[in-house]
């Protein structure tokens, strides 16, 4: 087992990912991709980075493998039950005068966030205007999202923010419990729209009222960050939204001048310009 290793190898890793699959980690923030990499070796018992590199150009089944391990993954409905408050409160009420919402859920992971915000619309009686996509680089988190079924045992954590973000009835109506897991309601699918997309290296394909992005720019450089929010500016309507984590900052990236603070504390800013 590899207690540490260096930024050789590390490179060598990137490398190889990009030749050999085409996705891009070489602007992702070294240390978050450090470890993510010692849990690579501790999880599948990796001896060498030779040996990882050549199960990455080899396997297409362990390569997913390791994408869902180095792409982050961890969610849960409802996160931050204030933020939610604030877009059942502020955000999408101001959008419902429009004819329609279109909204971006980038990086949706396994989709508790997506299936969030449809509750959300359903419960404002807006769910029929809103058009929705949903974006991950990872093709087997948005299987999981397209089937919306989760394991039993997380839904208490998800009742709990439910109940958090004052919904108006219980979570539990939204699903039925299988066994050890739970089957969410497809019809909160009905007006959602997945792909595959890569924050890295893709090109704007749409533009929106509200684009979520949240927890996900922490994990990329400086460079990085700036670039995907200017790639966001220029996916936002004027008058639209930016969303995301709550220990985010857009406030020293080019395009945050064409941006309104809404809320410092939820992290939601206002396009206001071109």
């Amino acid at each position: 087992m590899i207690a540490d290793i260096d930024l050789k190898d590390l490179r060598s890793i990137i490398s190889v990912v990009k030749d050999t699959h085409g996705f891009d980690f070489s602007e992702y923030a070294i240390s978050s991709f450090k470890r993510r990499i010692i849990r690579i070796f501790e999880i599948f018992n990796f001896n060498s980075t030779e040996e990882l590199i050549l199960k990455i150009k080899t396997d297409k089944v362990f390569y997913e493998k390791f994408l869902k391990e180095v792409t982050v993954n961890t969610t849960e409905m409802f996160r931050d039950p204030s933020f939610w408050r604030y877009l059942k409160d502020k955000v999408i009420p101001s959008l419902a005068k429009n004819t329609n919402i279109r909204i971006w859920h980038a990086a949706c992971s396994s989709g508790e966030e997506v299936y969030s915000m449809a509750i959300l619309l359903k419960e404002l009686g807006v769910y029929d205007k809103a058009i929705i996509h949903a974006s991950d680089i990872n093709e087997d988190v948005i299987d999981v999202a397209k089937n919306g079924v989760y394991y039993l045992r997380n839904m208490e954590v998800n009742q709990n923010n439910y109940q958090r973000f004052e919904g108006k009835g219980k979570l539990d109506d939204y699903y039925k419990v299988e066994g050890d897991k739970v089957r969410f309601d497809a019809g909160l699918l009905k007006n959602v729209n997945f792909r595959t997309f890569d924050l890295v290296q893709g090109t704007p394909f749409s533009k929106f009222d509200l684009i979520l992005c949240r927890n996900v720019l922490i994990y990329f450089n400086l460079e990085l960050q700036d670039r995907v929010v200017a790639m966001f500016s220029t996916c936002i309507y004027t008058g639209g939204n930016l969303a995301i984590g709550s220990k985010e900052t857009i406030s020293w990236c080019k395009s945050a001048k064409a941006y309104h603070v809404e809320s410092l504390e939820e992290k939601v800013y206002k396009k206001i310009a071109e």
